[in-house]
């Protein structure tokens, strides 16, 4: 049985740092996403970090602010977040997708963590 599951969301103000956590069990993949979605808004691409080589991608939005890695011992993937701000403001998922090349793909998700960033 595949899991995704996040941990690390939570309220900070802006300018702060948080970083989420997915452990992954269940399979192997090929690459591993975070995805967020705010309140009335469409789920929206964040950041992939990819196997075999490690290659990461991210959203304009997120560029050189937020930083995707991977735990390979521990099956985890990581998303720091730095000098967040209200417009960050969002339910994080992560995401997972076996389909080479696809790395925006998702096949699996988690249930999501919460992220607040107050003014």
């Amino acid at each position: 049985q595949v899991q995704l599951v996040e941990s690390g969301g939570g309220l900070v103000q802006a300018g702060d740092s948080l970083t989420l956590s997915c452990a992954a069990s269940g399979r192997t993949f090929r690459h591993m996403q975070w995805f967020r979605q705010a309140p009335g808004k469409e789920r929206e691409f964040v950041a992939v970090v990819v196997w075999p080589d490690g290659n990461t991608y991210y959203a304009d939005s997120v560029k050189g602010r937020f930083t995707i890695s991977r735990d390979d011992a521990k099956n985890t993937v990581y998303l720091q977040m730095n000098n967040l701000n209200t417009e960050d403001t969002a339910a994080y998922y992560c995401a997972a997708g076996v389909v080479p090349k696809k790395v925006t793909a998702a096949d699996y998700w988690g249930q999501g963590t919460q992220v607040t960033v107050s003014s």
